[in-house]
């Protein structure tokens, strides 16, 4: 028979699992390196990521992850002392 009483799994919406500040990020840094394809940019064209803002605005999405990751602050999962 089964036991009616097992507790299921809580289902989590979006914003839950995935926190918003990892969300702000990349968006963040996309526009960093848009900025920064704009404002400084490559004179020769040369340049392998800022003679192409396409280039500029993935990377600079990258480093906006990267960096607003490290304020990612998880609640760490309590684990139970096993004792042999």
């Amino acid at each position: 028979m089964e036991d009616k009483n097992i507790e299921q799994p809580e289902k989590k919406s979006f914003f839950k699992r995935i926190p918003l500040i990892a969300l702000i990020g990349p968006v963040m840094g996309a526009i960093g390196g848009y900025v920064y394809y704009e404002k400084v940019g490559c004179v020769s064209g040369t340049c392998a990521i800022t003679s192409n803002p396409w280039l500029s605005i993935a990377w600079g999405g990258a480093l906006g992850y990267l960096v607003f990751d490290m304020f990612n602050f998880r609640k760490k999962k309590k684990q139970a002392n096993v004792t042999e």
